[in-house]
Formats: C-alpha cells, sequence, structure tokens
C-alpha cells in the first residue's frame, strides 16, 4: 500500500537525517508500506509582479536546493527500495494555516516529520513547524536530530553516510 509523508527540510544535508532516521525505523519495523516521500519547505514568494510571472519551481529550486541534496536523497532511496515508491521536492508557497491543510488534503499526506533543529530561514524559506503542528489531518512527529559541528565532510555529499 503507498502512503505519503512530508518532511520538512530547508534543503541542507542536515535536514536528510530526518528521513535517514525515518527510513530506518520503518526498516527496524519490517513496515510492508511503499512510501511517497514529500521534502518539502516554505518559501515566500514576495508580491512583486515580475516574481510572480517569471519564477517557476525550477528557478526557485535552482536557488535553493544545492546538487548534493539531489545526490543525497538519491542515495537513502536506493538504499531503501522496498519502502520508497518516490521521492519528490516541493516548496508550500502559503501563508495560511487554511492553505496548509488544503495542501496536505490534495497530496493524500498522512504523516509528517519535522527536527526544531533544523530551521529554514533565510533566502525567501519559512518555517513549516507552526503549520505542521497546527493541521488536525496530519500525523505529526518530531524527530531529533543532532547536528554536528566538527564534521569534516560537512556540507559534502559524504557527510550522508554519517550514523544517525
Amino acid at each position: 500500500m503507498n502512503k505519503t509523508i512530508l518532511i520538512a527540510t530547508d534543503y541542507s544535508l542536515e535536514s536528510l537525517n530526518i528521513l535517514k532516521k525515518v527510513m530506518k525505523e520503518k526498516d527496524a519495523k519490517e513496515d510492508q508500506n511503499q512510501y511517497n516521500i514529500l521534502l518539502v519547505s516554505g518559501y515566500d514568494t514576495g508580491d512583486s509582479i515580475r516574481d510572480l510571472l517569471f519564477n517557476t519551481k525550477s528557478t526557485i529550486f535552482n536557488k535553493l536546493r544545492p546538487q548534493e541534496f539531489c545526490e543525497a536523497y538519491t542515495i537513502i532511496k536506493n538504499k531503501y527500495p522496498h519502502l520508497i515508491n518516490k521521492i519528490v521536492c516541493d516548496i508550500f508557497t502559503g501563508s495560511f494555516q487554511r492553505t496548509f491543510n488544503n495542501y496536505v488534503k490534495a497530496e493524500n499526506i498522512e504523516e509528517a516529520y519535522y527536527s526544531p533543529s533544523i530551521k529554514s530561514k533565510g533566502n525567501g524559506k519559512f518555517d513549516l513547524i507552526p503549520y505542521i503542528r497546527k493541521c488536525k489531518d496530519l500525523k505529526s512527529y518530531e524527530i531529533s536530530v543532532e547536528l554536528k559541528k566538527h564534521l569534516p565532510e560537512k556540507g559534502r555529499l559524504a557527510e550522508i553516510f554519517v550514523e544517525v
């Protein structure tokens, strides 16, 4: 059976530790479901007519998401092919709780995972955690992710291989 889960991210390699922990737990429980995973960040599109007309999701992703992030989630997907059906990166551009609730219903999201240590700030990003916590149609789980300051491979693809 396919289920959809949302993982709040800021498109940093550290935020993929949430995905790693969730998949590790589901693998340990020998979960038989396949998961469609939405890696979602809040993004303020602004109110400039020019920005609204000429910015597409791909141009926004080119600004927000490094190439290492895409390579890293592909590695995680290949590690758990029996659990992961597909991984999709997305942005939430609304500014009201009702809009987020409609997004959850439209995407058939059943579970959401987030970490308070991953903060989506700067570059037009905003934090999705308040929206996730207030959504009544969504089972949300807080995942504790330890951000290590002294990794020699910090910010590079090798960081994904560090055990969480």
